[in-house]
This record gives C-alpha cells, structure tokens and sequence, in this order.
C-alpha cells in the first residue's frame, strides 16, 4: 500500500508541476499547427537618434574590429532612450558601424551605431502574443533560464507519464479498457505517421 501511495504522490505532484507547462504547450501546439491561419499584424517601431558627444567620443575610442559588448554607459544610454534592454550581447564592429541584433521571443530587433557620425538606428518587429508563445513553445530566442524551465517541465511530465503508467499497471485488471486505449494512443499516431506522411 505504500508503494501505491508514494506512485500516486508523485504523480499529483509532477502534474501539479507541469499543469501551466502542458497546457501552454497544448495550446501552442494548436497555434503553431495552424500558424498559417491566424493572421497577425506586426507592429514596426523605428527610432533615429544621435549619441551625445562624450558617447561619441568614448565610441570613438574603440579599438575593435570584430564581435564586442557595447560599451556600458553606451548601453546605458540606449536603453533609457529606446526603452530596450541591450545588455552584454556581443555587437559586431567595424570601421565604420556597430550593428547589434536583438531578436527576442515574438519579436526581432536591430541597432546600428555610424561610428563616425554618432547615429542611431533602430528598428523592432513585434508580431504579437501569439507569436511570443509560440517562440516560447520552440525555445527561440528566449535564453538559457527559460531552457532550464522547459527541461524541468520536461522532467515533470516525464515523471507524470511514468507514474501514470505504473497506476495503469495497478488498475487495469479491474479495468478492461486500459491496455486497448493505451494501444490506440500509440498505434493512431504510428499509423498516421506511417501511411499518411509524405
């Protein structure tokens, strides 16, 4: 009986785990297999600006020809005035440009500084809440923290699945339906993968 009980405590607890993490792949899963049927309007923001002239000067200081972090209080300064966050992504620099590209779940984003004249530009595509889960479905562009949170609403369901398997094996006997619907959940997929696949 103990066995039994410890099955069923980590099986309500693994689904508690994973429950936001199930649903939001579920419905993402739908959106995504009909991607081509929801129709989004994305929203374009573009910014000109001219950095100010000890920005420029630090900028101009320098000596790099390759991939770099901007420069902190140049970093600083471009997200108190795009109101977006740069951070220490690597920009690439060269003679005569920094370009930065900042895609982000949902949205692409790119900054270019003219390192002679001091301007700014920047351009960010939003394409909507949809898209945004979406990209958090696939783990694009969404960073190494959210990869640990779908590795562990990966474990969980993991540990829910198996679990749920073990209190199939439990029930069963009293149970005759169990192993045809279990068959079915495997041999439906297979099948249509098999003949319907191309």
């Amino acid at each position: 009986m103990s066995w039994s009980r410890t099955i069923i405590a980590w099986h309500w607890i693994s689904s508690a785990v994973s429950l936001f993490g199930m649903l939001l792949f579920a419905i993402t899963g739908i959106t995504l297999n009909h991607a081509s049927q929801i129709e989004t309007t994305p929203s374009v923001r573009q910014s000109q600006l001219e950095l100010p002239q000890d920005l420029h000067a630090l900028l101009a200081e320098q000596d790099i020809d390759g991939a770099a972090a901007i420069p902190r209080e140049i970093a600083a300064w471009l997200r108190d005035e795009l109101d977006v966050p740069i951070g220490s992504r690597a920009a690439d620099w060269s003679d005569n440009e920094l370009y930065l590209s900042m895609p982000g779940p949902g949205s692409d984003a790119w900054l270019a500084i003219d390192r002679e004249t001091g301007d700014v530009e920047f351009e960010q595509t939003q394409r909507g809440w949809i898209s945004y889960f979406n990209d958090l479905h696939k783990g694009r562009n969404t960073g190494a923290a959210w990869k640990w949170v779908l590795d562990l609403y990966a474990l969980a369901t993991l540990v829910f699945c198996i679990t749920g398997l073990l209190l199939l094996l439990q029930h069963a006997p009293r149970r005759k339906l169990t192993w045809p619907m279990v068959g079915l959940g495997i041999a439906a997929p297979m099948l249509v993968a098999i003949l319907l696949i191309h």
